[in-house]
């Protein structure tokens, strides 16, 4: 893999730049994305001067990605990388960075202002914007100034597009604000596997809690799911939730905590939270998938 790396990167000095530019071939444009997610935005935008490729397809936990040879390669020959950013992918962004000196390597979410992004009580940066559908739209402009900026001849079809696009995601999250408020006030608890959902709460005015922390990779303890198990208990919420990217092992230690106290809680239903459904799929899509996540949150919370 670091010899594919070195190859992808010989004879361009590390001067620090986020690529080189402009693009001077016929296209399609072959862009490499980390997640489903990222991947749309870029081709919502591109449109058909794009041919977009994501490294992370359905179930796949972006925290804990290893690149396979075939990723390494598929980067390199890439004439554009875009993903997340904000340490979503965690140490792929170092693979990002090298080769990022030879070719542009977007990092859509860094963008956002610092204002807008949640921290762990560690000071760590929630990389999950997705989740505020709101948030998310700003991220199709840094998609539509990247291509701009890379394409010129096609700025105003890129333009054209991301504002077409951009539309569709402001009605979506007026959409989900309408159906989160439709869950009664004492009832709005969102217990998930890992925290992802943090942006979600925020902007939909639901209390979000979660046996792992942002990573998966950090492990949960007793305390912890002895501690949701008496919230559950308490406020006698009767679902949680379980993750498509992320083992169910600790939900379902929670549903039989709260079985041993009395109280009867199920899963509600499986969350897309690091990752989108399966290809072709309604899940498969951005909209589909925040879709999805809604109505099973509201008809199980309801």
């Amino acid at each position: 893999m670091l010899a594919v790396l070195a190859v992808g990167c010989a004879g361009e000095p590390d001067s620090g730049r986020r690529g080189t530019g402009p693009y001077e071939g016929s296209g399609p444009i072959r862009v490499v994305c980390s997640t489903g997610m990222v991947g749309e935005v870029v081709g919502r935008v591109g449109g058909d001067r794009v041919e977009v490729t994501a490294l992370m397809g359905e179930g796949v936990d972006p925290h804990l990605y290893k690149p396979s040879p075939g990723d390494i390669l598929a980067l390199s020959r890439a004439d554009m990388i875009v993903f997340s950013g904000l340490h979503l992918e965690g140490k792929m962004g170092e693979i990002f960075d090298r080769l990022g000196r030879s070719k542009p390597s977007v990092p859509l979410a860094d963008g956002i202002a610092a204002g807008s992004l949640l921290e762990t009580s560690g000071g760590q940066v929630d990389p999950h914007v997705w989740f505020d559908v709101s948030l998310w739209a700003e991220v199709v402009d840094a998609a539509r100034d990247a291509l701009a900026g890379f394409d010129p001849p096609y700025a105003s079809q890129y333009a054209q597009n991301a504002e077409a696009y951009r539309d569709e995601l402001i009605r979506l999250d007026a959409e989900v604000r309408g159906q989160v408020a439709a869950i009664p006030e004492s009832r709005r608890l969102l217990v998930t596997a890992h925290d992802a959902f943090g942006y979600f709460g925020r902007a939909y005015g639901i209390e979000v809690q979660a046996i792992q922390g942002i990573s998966t990779e950090s492990e949960a303890g007793v305390h912890e799911i002895n501690a949701l198990v008496d919230l559950l208990v308490e406020r006698g919420v009767p679902a949680v939730f379980v993750e498509a990217s992320v083992s169910d092992r600790n939900v379902r230690a929670l549903v039989e905590g709260c079985e041993a106290r009395g109280h009867r809680v199920r899963v509600g239903g499986e969350l897309f939270s690091d990752s989108m459904g399966p290809a072709g799929t309604l899940e498969g899509t951005y909209v589909g998938m925040v879709r999805h996540n809604v109505s099973t949150i509201t008809e199980a919370l309801r």
